[in-house]
């Protein structure tokens, strides 16, 4: 049974573990767990059964090198017939690597529906991330609303039913790196799965992501999103875990109140944790949490660089390096239209890139790796 005379400290439950938090080897990851324990007490430390290599004891204080070799693994702290037992994850195969996500998209999805386009590309916003892709190899990954509202469009209701299949074809031969997936039901109200039960998270997840399988296919599909705001219930993510959603990313390094979270159901001290560790593994509801390091229309043309250079400072918040942005910011007949918006996304790029982060998608292999 657990013991409230028994801690570990050092991993915390959830924690995902890489290269930079222990000595990586072919046969596994050798971390020092911490924590503290009675120390009369004699005291065992295992990872998955496997005894820790050495224990070193300073009081109630300990320090244990087990090594960790599987996804999973079960680190086990007993002493005088009680225990305290963690679960964590290895990323096994990790390295540095990037990602760019775009927000709140139905605007150019509405121009290519009601338009005479050809191409996709045609289109200058698809245009301008194609570029974007074949100068660096960026993955890009769009997050679609269902519909327009009078926030973003001031003409008819568009929505996504509207969209032709014509271009299905364009959309699957380049789905690897182009992905979209599930947002929100619309920009407007703010926050709208704050208080949200399962039923309208699963209601608004599966109409946009039934139009995307039809009119892209399934390719285009991941298994990592983003909720509108970062914000959800545990019951809005319990029912996005059951259709498959692996992985959410957060806000968690923004400074919040009460009134902007971005942070889902999470709590505050766990929201800032994750923001020192870039990802985070909720046991309980087997969903991935990854920090967002930047959203870049949040940040002047020349604040740009030097806000990564401070990601780039730590290598646990460098390994895994989340670039956001939102459609909005592209539109110039919305009165937020940033006029440098482009050159903010290609300044960000080129940094990521000259760093040698690698593009991925979380979604594939473990988080990208």
């Amino acid at each position: 049974m657990d013991n409230p005379g028994i801690q570990i400290t050092w991993p915390r439950r959830g924690d995902i573990l890489n290269r930079h938090d222990g000595l990586q080897a072919a046969e596994g990851l050798t971390v020092t767990v911490r924590g503290s324990a009675p120390a009369e007490a004699a005291l065992t430390v295992t990872a998955n059964g496997r005894p820790a290599a050495a224990i070193r004891r300073a009081g109630a204080s300990f320090k244990a090198d087990v090594k960790v070799s599987d996804r999973r693994t079960d680190l086990r702290v007993a002493a005088a017939g009680s225990e305290a037992t963690i679960p964590v994850l290895w990323d096994r195969d990790s390295f540095p690597r990037y990602r760019f996500s775009v927000d709140d998209n139905i605007l150019f999805l509405k121009d290519l529906a009601l338009g005479d386009y050809r191409s996709l590309f045609d289109h200058w916003y698809l245009a301008f991330w194609r570029e974007v892709h074949r100068r660096y190899g960026t993955k890009v990954h769009i997050n679609i609303y269902y519909q327009t509202d009078p926030s973003v469009w001031d003409g008819p209701l568009f929505q996504l039913p509207q969209f032709p299949d014509r271009f299905r074809g364009e959309w699957q031969d380049n789905a690897d790196w182009l992905h979209l997936t599930f947002h929100a039901k619309q920009n407007k109200p703010d926050r709208p799965y704050r208080h949200s039960g399962y039923d309208e998270v699963a209601h608004d997840y599966d109409r946009i992501v039934e139009q995307i399988t039809r009119f892209a296919g399934e390719e285009l599909l991941s298994n990592f999103t983003t909720v509108h705001w970062a914000e959800a219930t545990a019951d809005g993510v319990k029912a996005l875990k059951e259709r498959g959603v692996k992985g959410l990313i957060g806000l968690f390094s923004q400074r919040r109140t009460e009134d902007a979270a971005t942070k889902y159901y999470l709590s505050h001290e766990m929201a800032d944790y994750i923001a020192t560790r870039e990802y985070w593994w909720d046991p309980d509801m087997d969903m991935i949490y990854l920090s967002c390091d930047m959203v870049v229309n949040s940040y002047e043309l020349d604040d740009v660089v030097p806000h990564l250079e401070t990601v780039g400072a730590s290598p646990h918040t460098s390994e895994l390096v989340e670039l956001l942005i939102h459609e909005q910011y592209f539109r110039k007949e919305l009165s937020i239209f940033q006029p440098d918006v482009q050159e903010k996304v290609i300044r960000a790029v080129e940094w990521i890139s000259e760093r040698g982060n690698k593009p991925v998608f979380w979604g594939d292999g473990f988080i990208g790796a």
